[in-house]
């Protein structure tokens, strides 16, 4: 049975608290079957399955204090230590949309102090690991007032919290492989929520992911402007569809380690994803010049060497390229010989495969 939405309302607390701070890390993730187009209330209308990063991760601290009236939401923010006001809009929006799961949001002043271990204008998408680290702390302090809650139940409402900030957080919390999204093959999959995705082939641990740092700059187009393009979109039934078969494919992949399956729909899901920009109305290129040198260095390498490593790519011009630990010297040498030339100012970022949120 699906977990209705009404099961994450808050209802009655146990324990009283006057102040406190937590603080937590969440990462990126980067989606190997993409989402793109949503509904209501966050809602996507295809499941996605992503990689949990480790090293790419926003640490988001959360000092609480009791107030004397309750009044509307009351909180500061700081960005590495100093006051950001053009992120408040983002966090009201956020906890008035929680705020129905969460009614004690207005009982206390938050003070909000967060940061990133990658530079802000690198173009990495921060909004998943920040709203994922930001849920992490809230759900928190509910346990603090209700120690009654489980473990699965604090995982599964962090998830659907993040996800109500931002679409893709929600894969941000728990598991090296989270799929979002409900799909008939995935066991308790939802789309309120991120589930773990249980079994990973000793292929794919321990997997890396260089990002190649292609382009730094603001998108011209949001992602949210992008998700809201797919309504009306000619070819969006057909690639929700598409996403539903690369999913029941790529579960099949990871669970029994066929890696060139893996390098074909990984690849074929981050071009889909540009196409699909390319023929909306009004149309987009978020791909830059070296984003296509950089793919077409990839192929000829693939090719002439054998070695499994592929790219997949977000919503933007940098490339992830991703291959398994055995062969990371070699793929790093071919980055430093063949494809650093093509990232902004020479920077790329080494990760791999992490474990999701934690508690610091």
């Amino acid at each position: 049975m699906p977990v209705p939405e009404n099961n994450f309302i808050a209802s009655h607390y146990t324990a009283s608290v006057e102040n406190g701070i937590f603080e937590w890390s969440a990462p990126s993730n980067i989606a190997l079957v993409k989402y793109w187009g949503k509904k209501d209330k966050q809602i996507p209308a295809n499941p996605s399955i992503s990689f949990t990063l480790n090293n790419c991760k926003t640490v988001t601290r959360l000092a609480f204090a009791k107030k004397a009236n309750d009044g509307d939401f009351s909180f500061d923010l700081l960005f590495e230590g100093k006051p950001k006001e053009d992120f408040k809009p983002k966090i009201q929006k956020f906890l008035e949309r929680i705020f129905d799961y969460c009614p004690y949001l207005k009982d206390f002043h938050f003070t909000i102090d967060t940061q990133n271990t990658f530079p802000h204008s690198s173009g990495i998408a921060s909004s998943a690991s920040g709203m994922a680290a930001l849920a992490m702390n809230i759900m928190s302090l509910e346990k603090t007032l209700d120690p009654s809650i489980s473990e699965e139940y604090f995982y599964r409402k962090a998830s659907f919290l993040a996800r109500l900030g931002s679409g893709s957080a929600c894969r941000s919390v728990k598991g090296k492989v989270v799929v979002w999204g409900k799909h008939d093959e995935i066991e308790r999959s939802s789309d309120l929520f991120g589930v773990e995705f249980p079994s990973v082939h000793a292929h794919f641990q321990n997997y890396q992911d260089t990002i190649l740092l292609v382009d730094k700059g603001e998108k011209q187009v949001s992602s949210t402007v992008g998700h809201d393009l797919m309504f009306g979109h000619p070819f969006a039934e057909q690639r929700f569809l598409q996403a539903h078969d690369n999913l029941s494919a790529m579960k099949r992949i990871l669970e029994n380690g066929d890696i060139d399956g893996f390098v074909k729909i990984t690849e074929s899901e981050a071009l889909t994803l540009h196409a699909m920009m390319m023929t909306s109305m009004p149309y987009f290129i978020l791909m830059k010049p070296n984003t296509l040198e950089i793919i077409n260095r990839i192929w000829k390498f693939r090719n002439q060497t054998q070695i499994p490593v592929c790219f997949t790519l977000d919503a933007g011009a940098n490339v992830h390229v991703l291959y398994p630990e055995n062969v990371k010297e070699k793929v790093l040498q071919f980055i430093q010989d063949e494809l650093v030339g093509y990232c902004q100012n020479g920077q790329y970022i080494c990760d791999v495969i992490g474990v999701g949120a934690q508690s610091i």
